[in-house]
Protein backbone atom coordinates (compact mmCIF):
# COMPACT_ATOMS: atom_id res chain seq x y z
CA UNK A 1 0.00 0.00 0.00
CA UNK A 2 1.14 3.52 -0.81
CA UNK A 3 -0.32 6.33 1.31
CA UNK A 4 0.16 9.89 0.08
CA UNK A 5 -0.73 13.39 1.15
CA UNK A 6 -2.24 15.03 -1.92
CA UNK A 7 -2.77 18.75 -1.33
CA UNK A 8 -3.72 17.99 2.27
CA UNK A 9 -5.97 15.00 1.58
CA UNK A 10 -5.12 11.37 2.30
CA UNK A 11 -5.02 9.21 -0.82
CA UNK A 12 -3.88 5.71 -1.68
CA UNK A 13 -1.70 5.65 -4.77
CA UNK A 14 -2.50 2.79 -7.17
CA UNK A 15 -1.40 1.93 -10.69
CA UNK A 16 -4.65 3.52 -11.86
CA UNK A 17 -4.16 6.79 -9.97
CA UNK A 18 -4.99 8.27 -6.58
CA UNK A 19 -7.94 7.05 -4.49
CA UNK A 20 -9.30 9.58 -1.98
CA UNK A 21 -9.49 7.74 1.36
CA UNK A 22 -12.41 9.65 2.85
CA UNK A 23 -14.61 9.43 -0.22
CA UNK A 24 -13.74 5.84 -1.12
CA UNK A 25 -14.36 4.65 2.44
CA UNK A 26 -17.73 6.38 2.61
CA UNK A 27 -16.47 8.60 5.42
CA UNK A 28 -15.16 5.76 7.58
CA UNK A 29 -11.85 7.64 7.61
CA UNK A 30 -11.26 11.37 7.65
CA UNK A 31 -9.62 13.45 4.92
CA UNK A 32 -6.26 14.11 6.62
CA UNK A 33 -3.20 11.87 6.65
CA UNK A 34 -1.76 12.21 10.16
CA UNK A 35 -4.82 10.90 12.09
CA UNK A 36 -4.77 7.72 9.98
CA UNK A 37 -1.68 6.49 11.84
CA UNK A 38 -3.79 6.24 15.01
CA UNK A 39 -6.07 3.82 13.11
CA UNK A 40 -3.44 2.09 11.05
CA UNK A 41 -4.74 -1.46 11.50
CA UNK A 42 -8.25 -0.35 10.53
CA UNK A 43 -6.93 1.45 7.46
CA UNK A 44 -4.98 -1.60 6.30
CA UNK A 45 -7.97 -3.87 6.82
CA UNK A 46 -10.18 -1.59 4.73
CA UNK A 47 -7.59 -1.02 1.98
CA UNK A 48 -6.93 -4.76 1.63
CA UNK A 49 -10.59 -5.70 1.93
CA UNK A 50 -12.97 -6.55 -0.93
CA UNK A 51 -14.03 -2.94 -1.45
CA UNK A 52 -10.68 -1.29 -0.70
CA UNK A 53 -8.27 0.12 -3.29
CA UNK A 54 -5.81 -2.73 -2.73
CA UNK A 55 -8.48 -5.42 -2.47
CA UNK A 56 -9.74 -7.74 -5.22
CA UNK A 57 -12.34 -5.26 -6.44
CA UNK A 58 -10.26 -2.10 -6.08
CA UNK A 59 -8.44 -0.23 -8.89
CA UNK A 60 -5.44 -2.60 -8.63
CA UNK A 61 -7.46 -5.76 -8.09
CA UNK A 62 -8.85 -8.19 -10.69
CA UNK A 63 -12.14 -6.26 -10.70
CA UNK A 64 -10.29 -3.18 -11.85
CA UNK A 65 -12.19 -0.35 -13.49
CA UNK A 66 -14.37 -2.81 -15.40
CA UNK A 67 -15.24 -5.00 -12.43
CA UNK A 68 -17.14 -4.58 -9.20
CA UNK A 69 -14.84 -1.83 -8.02
CA UNK A 70 -15.08 0.19 -11.22
CA UNK A 71 -16.98 3.44 -11.76
CA UNK A 72 -20.22 1.50 -12.39
CA UNK A 73 -19.70 -1.01 -9.59
CA UNK A 74 -20.80 -0.81 -5.96
CA UNK A 75 -17.86 1.46 -5.13
CA UNK A 76 -19.33 4.04 -7.50
CA UNK A 77 -17.49 6.94 -9.08
CA UNK A 78 -16.31 8.16 -5.67
CA UNK A 79 -14.13 5.05 -5.30
CA UNK A 80 -12.50 5.39 -8.72
CA UNK A 81 -8.82 6.25 -8.96
CA UNK A 82 -8.03 9.62 -10.50
CA UNK A 83 -4.93 11.13 -12.10
CA UNK A 84 -2.92 13.50 -9.94
CA UNK A 85 -0.14 16.09 -10.20
CA UNK A 86 3.02 15.11 -8.33
CA UNK A 87 3.51 18.79 -7.51
CA UNK A 88 0.52 18.50 -5.16
CA UNK A 89 2.17 15.83 -3.02
CA UNK A 90 3.02 16.85 0.53
CA UNK A 91 4.81 15.11 3.41
CA UNK A 92 3.21 11.71 4.13
CA UNK A 93 3.67 12.37 7.86
CA UNK A 94 3.05 16.12 8.12
CA UNK A 95 2.45 16.53 11.86
CA UNK A 96 4.23 13.87 13.93
CA UNK A 97 4.52 14.40 17.65
CA UNK A 98 8.15 13.25 17.64
CA UNK A 99 10.86 13.24 14.97
CA UNK A 100 14.04 11.29 15.69
CA UNK A 101 17.32 11.52 13.80
CA UNK A 102 20.11 8.95 14.02
CA UNK A 103 23.69 10.05 13.45
CA UNK A 104 26.72 7.98 12.39
CA UNK A 105 24.65 4.91 11.51
CA UNK A 106 26.67 3.75 8.49
CA UNK A 107 30.27 2.67 9.15
CA UNK A 108 31.52 4.23 5.91
CA UNK A 109 29.92 7.55 6.89
CA UNK A 110 31.62 7.35 10.29
CA UNK A 111 34.94 6.75 8.52
CA UNK A 112 34.53 9.68 6.13
CA UNK A 113 33.79 12.03 9.02
CA UNK A 114 36.55 10.65 11.25
CA UNK A 115 34.17 9.58 14.00
CA UNK A 116 33.82 6.35 15.90
CA UNK A 117 30.61 4.36 15.61
CA UNK A 118 28.82 4.98 18.92
CA UNK A 119 27.85 2.08 21.16
CA UNK A 120 24.39 3.64 21.55
CA UNK A 121 22.52 5.13 18.55
CA UNK A 122 23.48 8.80 18.29
CA UNK A 123 19.96 10.16 18.60
CA UNK A 124 18.85 13.77 18.11
CA UNK A 125 15.57 15.39 17.16
CA UNK A 126 14.52 17.27 14.09
CA UNK A 127 11.74 19.56 15.23
CA UNK A 128 8.47 18.76 13.44
CA UNK A 129 8.23 22.23 11.89
CA UNK A 130 11.30 21.36 9.78
CA UNK A 131 9.41 18.72 7.78
CA UNK A 132 8.45 19.48 4.19
CA UNK A 133 7.05 17.87 1.09
CA UNK A 134 8.87 15.82 -1.54
CA UNK A 135 9.09 18.63 -4.09
CA UNK A 136 9.30 21.66 -1.82
CA UNK A 137 12.25 24.04 -2.19
CA UNK A 138 15.11 23.95 0.30
CA UNK A 139 16.54 27.28 1.41
CA UNK A 140 20.32 27.64 1.39
CA UNK A 141 20.33 29.63 4.62
CA UNK A 142 24.12 30.03 4.45
CA UNK A 143 27.16 28.65 2.61
CA UNK A 144 27.33 25.36 4.57
CA UNK A 145 24.00 23.63 3.86
CA UNK A 146 24.60 19.90 3.30
CA UNK A 147 22.65 16.91 1.96
CA UNK A 148 21.96 13.59 3.74
CA UNK A 149 19.66 11.09 1.99
CA UNK A 150 17.94 8.76 4.46
CA UNK A 151 15.43 5.96 4.78
CA UNK A 152 12.65 7.44 6.92
CA UNK A 153 10.43 5.21 9.04
CA UNK A 154 6.92 6.16 10.19
CA UNK A 155 5.51 4.37 13.24
CA UNK A 156 2.13 2.64 12.95
CA UNK A 157 1.68 1.22 16.47
CA UNK A 158 2.53 2.53 19.92
CA UNK A 159 5.96 1.24 20.93
CA UNK A 160 6.87 0.58 24.56
CA UNK A 161 9.92 -1.62 25.09
CA UNK A 162 9.39 -3.44 21.80
CA UNK A 163 11.52 -6.51 21.16
CA UNK A 164 13.81 -6.28 18.13
CA UNK A 165 12.06 -9.22 16.50
CA UNK A 166 8.79 -7.27 16.59
CA UNK A 167 10.25 -4.02 15.29
CA UNK A 168 8.93 -4.15 11.72
CA UNK A 169 5.44 -5.06 12.99
CA UNK A 170 5.25 -1.58 14.54
CA UNK A 171 6.16 0.25 11.32
CA UNK A 172 3.42 1.78 9.19
CA UNK A 173 5.82 2.27 6.30
CA UNK A 174 8.89 3.96 4.95
CA UNK A 175 9.59 6.95 2.75
CA UNK A 176 12.48 8.89 1.21
CA UNK A 177 13.91 11.75 3.26
CA UNK A 178 16.64 14.33 3.32
CA UNK A 179 18.16 15.32 6.65
CA UNK A 180 19.31 18.72 5.38
CA UNK A 181 21.99 20.12 7.68
CA UNK A 182 23.32 23.58 8.47
CA UNK A 183 26.87 22.53 9.30
CA UNK A 184 27.83 25.92 10.75
CA UNK A 185 24.99 25.92 13.27
CA UNK A 186 25.47 22.21 13.96
CA UNK A 187 29.08 22.78 15.04
CA UNK A 188 28.40 26.08 16.81
CA UNK A 189 25.79 24.40 19.01
CA UNK A 190 28.43 22.24 20.70
CA UNK A 191 27.59 18.96 18.98
CA UNK A 192 23.89 19.38 19.80
CA UNK A 193 22.55 18.66 16.32
CA UNK A 194 18.89 19.60 16.62
CA UNK A 195 18.92 23.30 15.65
CA UNK A 196 21.30 22.75 12.76
CA UNK A 197 18.95 20.08 11.41
CA UNK A 198 15.70 21.98 11.93
CA UNK A 199 15.55 25.07 9.75
CA UNK A 200 12.16 25.35 8.07
CA UNK A 201 12.03 22.91 5.16
CA UNK A 202 15.12 20.93 6.23
CA UNK A 203 13.19 17.64 6.31
CA UNK A 204 11.66 16.98 2.87
CA UNK A 205 9.93 13.57 2.75
CA UNK A 206 7.97 11.55 0.24
CA UNK A 207 6.76 11.08 -2.35
CA UNK A 208 4.51 8.73 -0.32
CA UNK A 209 4.62 6.15 2.42
CA UNK A 210 5.22 2.54 1.28
CA UNK A 211 4.23 -0.33 3.55
CA UNK A 212 7.00 -2.89 4.27
CA UNK A 213 5.20 -5.71 2.45
CA UNK A 214 5.61 -3.77 -0.82
CA UNK A 215 9.41 -3.69 -0.57
CA UNK A 216 11.69 -6.16 -2.40
CA UNK A 217 13.88 -6.53 0.72
CA UNK A 218 12.90 -4.22 3.55
CA UNK A 219 16.30 -4.64 5.25
CA UNK A 220 18.46 -3.97 2.18
CA UNK A 221 17.31 -1.12 -0.05
CA UNK A 222 19.49 0.89 -2.42
CA UNK A 223 19.41 4.64 -1.75
CA UNK A 224 21.22 7.68 -3.05
CA UNK A 225 21.04 11.30 -4.10
CA UNK A 226 22.40 13.59 -6.79
CA UNK A 227 23.14 17.29 -7.15
CA UNK A 228 22.38 18.64 -10.62
CA UNK A 229 22.44 15.06 -11.92
CA UNK A 230 25.81 14.11 -10.36
CA UNK A 231 25.44 11.20 -7.94
CA UNK A 232 26.93 12.21 -4.59
CA UNK A 233 25.58 9.42 -2.34
CA UNK A 234 25.08 5.76 -3.27
CA UNK A 235 24.49 3.20 -0.54
CA UNK A 236 22.30 0.41 0.81
CA UNK A 237 20.28 0.23 4.00
CA UNK A 238 21.76 -3.21 4.58
CA UNK A 239 24.88 -1.32 5.69
CA UNK A 240 23.09 0.37 8.61
CA UNK A 241 24.96 -0.19 11.87
CA UNK A 242 21.65 -0.36 13.74
CA UNK A 243 18.88 -1.49 11.41
CA UNK A 244 15.21 -0.56 11.60
CA UNK A 245 14.05 -3.31 14.01
CA UNK A 246 16.97 -2.69 16.38
CA UNK A 247 16.41 1.08 16.26
CA UNK A 248 12.79 0.66 17.28
CA UNK A 249 13.81 -1.70 20.08
CA UNK A 250 16.55 0.57 21.40
CA UNK A 251 14.56 3.80 21.14
CA UNK A 252 11.41 2.29 22.64
CA UNK A 253 13.42 0.98 25.57
CA UNK A 254 13.89 4.61 26.61
CA UNK A 255 10.97 6.59 25.15
CA UNK A 256 7.49 5.75 23.92
CA UNK A 257 7.17 5.90 20.14
CA UNK A 258 3.72 7.05 19.07
CA UNK A 259 1.71 6.34 15.92
CA UNK A 260 2.80 8.74 13.20
CA UNK A 261 6.22 9.43 14.76
CA UNK A 262 9.11 9.73 12.31
CA UNK A 263 12.63 8.26 12.44
CA UNK A 264 15.38 9.45 10.07
CA UNK A 265 17.58 6.35 10.22
CA UNK A 266 20.96 7.77 9.17
CA UNK A 267 22.86 8.62 6.00
CA UNK A 268 25.38 6.67 3.90
CA UNK A 269 28.77 8.15 2.91
CA UNK A 270 29.11 10.97 0.42
CA UNK A 271 28.02 14.05 2.39
CA UNK A 272 29.42 17.41 1.36
CA UNK A 273 31.18 18.34 4.58
CA UNK A 274 33.44 15.26 4.35
CA UNK A 275 34.71 16.08 0.86
CA UNK A 276 38.05 17.68 0.04
CA UNK A 277 37.42 20.53 -0.29
CA UNK A 278 34.03 20.55 1.42
CA UNK A 279 31.09 21.02 -0.92
CA UNK A 280 27.70 22.45 -0.10
CA UNK A 281 24.37 23.26 -1.71
CA UNK A 282 23.93 26.49 -3.65
CA UNK A 283 20.84 28.36 -4.89
CA UNK A 284 19.88 27.22 -8.38
CA UNK A 285 20.89 23.59 -7.84
CA UNK A 286 18.53 20.62 -7.79
CA UNK A 287 18.84 17.87 -5.17
CA UNK A 288 17.24 14.55 -6.15
CA UNK A 289 16.99 11.61 -3.73
CA UNK A 290 15.74 8.06 -4.17
CA UNK A 291 15.23 4.69 -2.53
CA UNK A 292 14.59 1.64 -4.71
CA UNK A 293 11.09 0.32 -4.27
CA UNK A 294 9.99 3.52 -2.51
CA UNK A 295 10.33 6.45 -4.89
CA UNK A 296 12.10 9.74 -5.62
CA UNK A 297 11.93 13.26 -4.28
CA UNK A 298 13.31 16.38 -5.89
CA UNK A 299 14.10 19.69 -4.19
CA UNK A 300 15.21 22.95 -5.79
CA UNK A 301 17.77 24.84 -3.74
CA UNK A 302 16.74 28.47 -3.37
CA UNK A 303 18.11 31.63 -1.75
CA UNK A 304 17.08 32.33 1.86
Amino acid sequence: MKLANLAGRAVLVTDAGAVDVERASGGAFGPEVQPLYERWSDLRAWADGPDGPDGPDGPDGPGGHDGRGGPDGPGGAAAAAEPYDEGDLRSPAPEPRQVFGIGINYRAHAAETGKDVPAVPATFTKFPSSLAGPFDPVRAVNDTVDWEVELVVVIGRRCDAVAEGDGWAHVAGVTVGQDISDRTLQVAAGAQFSLGKSHRGFGPMGPWLVTPDELPDRDDLALGCSVDGEVVQDGRTGDLVVGVPALIARLSAVVTLLPGDVIFTGTPPGVGVARTPPRFLRPGQVLESWIDGVGRIRNAIVAP
